[in-house]
């Protein structure tokens, strides 16, 4: 895993929306714009490190106060405008991920860091109830509260397939260390434990991600590469607007359903519960 450096969000945001600066008002950090994609326009967000932030802990991709309040209000923005359209008529939300964690500050926690980020991923997930297709395009690092706050709640997630994209609850160190592990036990029982894994191709293998792209030069694609991201990503809005709404395509994929058994088993248990 090299050291992250934060710029493929930009290159892609940039490539599929055409643009690569903020809205007015909106912080440096946040990327946001309309641009059409297949027969669509689709509102595009995105996160990149802004060096000269006011709040240093979200200064190199992570997602703060700042970042969470914003795609909250971009998205709630996209729900109010759409409410009387018809659903097949919703305009898709695209989240390009590529987010180091959520910003670890004493700031962020007195500020309530926890309600920005619950605000954004509800705005996420209002969206997606409401009917617009969310498709999240993970193309670097997709780490912990950063990821849950931006790109989790998506109706499709689509993943580039290299050694540079990262999806996981915490980077490997961290993760030894509340293991009571080192890094280096942490690899090999990660070859047996598949959610355990860094490697993004066994996070495939749990049925999570709707496509899995290989992409030879994810810093510099060429436009075959553009367009094969965005028919993949036109194919994903098309099977995202089938329904249902919820998350259940996540459990009930075929690869989750080799991969996800006790997981299953206890969404069953807990539904059978819940309604009795």
């Amino acid at each position: 895993m090299s050291e992250f450096k934060g710029i493929r969000g930009r290159v892609w945001f940039k490539a599929l929306a055409g643009q690569d600066g903020p809205m007015p008002g909106d912080p440096p950090s946040v990327l946001v714009a309309d641009a059409p994609i297949g027969h669509d326009t689709a509102r595009f967000l995105c996160i990149i490190p802004d060096h000269n932030s006011r709040f240093p802990c979200a200064s190199h991709g992570e997602v703060g106060l700042e970042q969470a309040y914003t795609l909250a209000t971009r998205i709630r923005e996209i729900i109010s405008a759409d409410n009387a359209k018809d659903v097949a008529k919703k305009r898709p939300i695209i989240a390009i991920v590529d987010v180091k964690s959520q910003a670890y500050g004493r700031r962020e926690e007195i500020g309530g860091i926890h309600l920005a980020a619950a605000a954004s991923a509800d705005a996420y997930a209002s969206a997606r109830f409401a009917g617009h297709p969310v498709i999240s395009l993970i193309v670097g690092q997709a780490i912990s509260g950063g990821f849950l706050t931006h790109g989790y709640q998506a109706s499709r997630l689509i993943a580039f397939g290299d050694k540079d994209v990262l999806i996981h609850a915490m980077h490997k160190e961290p993760a030894a260390r509340i293991t009571r592990r080192t890094v280096a036990q942490l690899e090999a029982l990660a070859k047996t434990v598949t959610p355990l894994s860094y490697d993004v191709a066994d996070y495939a293998k749990l049925g999570l991600l709707y496509q899995l792209l290989h992409i030879k030069n994810p810093e510099t694609p060429p436009s075959e590469e553009i367009s094969l991201v965005r028919d993949t990503i036109n194919a994903a809005i098309a099977d995202a607007r089938k329904g249902p709404f919820d998350l259940h395509t996540r459990c009930q994929s075929e690869a989750a359903l080799t991969a996800r058994k006790a997981s299953r088993q206890i969404r069953a248990r807990l539904e059978e519960q819940w309604n009795q």
